[in-house]
């Protein structure tokens, strides 16, 4: 691992997003509480915010973090006939620390939408999950980074 022993404790913020696109139907049954599995969005939630705070276990060489705060937000994206319906999950992670929560944000927003996969592949196998990236991270000597 990289070593942060020299690194000034600062509060630190990540946001990630993704996407899952699917059938239109697919959304309706999220959409409705109706999945054969469940609260699909509250069950992803549980398993994005879960994610985050074990990512250490997950990436080599990601130093174990005590997080403050994991939020995990998803928007319904209903489609235009024809075209693809999505989910969007945003999540916010922060800690004081050392060194950066990224790697737990995109952990958390990872895991959230492959749990939406699992939750309705019976109905619909064809889903996509895309456009995982980094939004926003704050703190640190590397300072404010926005995407464009």
């Amino acid at each position: 691992m990289v070593d942060v022993a020299g690194k000034a404790n600062t509060h630190r913020v990540a946001v990630a997003e993704g996407r899952i696109e699917m059938q239109p139907a697919t959304l309706a049954l999220i959409e409705a509480g109706t999945a054969n599995k469940g609260d699909v969005l509250g069950i992803a939630r549980i398993a994005g915010i879960q994610a985050a705070k074990k990512t250490s276990d997950l990436i080599p060489l990601c130093h174990p973090l005590a997080l403050t705060r994991v939020a995990v937000e998803f928007s319904l994206n209903r489609s235009a006939p024809g075209a693809s319906a999505a989910v969007t999950c945003a999540a916010t992670v922060e800690t004081v620390g050392q060194t950066g929560v990224e790697m737990e944000a995109l952990t958390a927003v990872q895991v959230a939408l492959l749990t939406i996969y699992d939750m309705c592949k019976a109905v619909d196998r064809g889903m996509v999950i895309t456009g995982v990236r980094v939004l926003e991270k704050q703190g640190g000597k590397s300072g404010h980074f926005i995407a464009k």
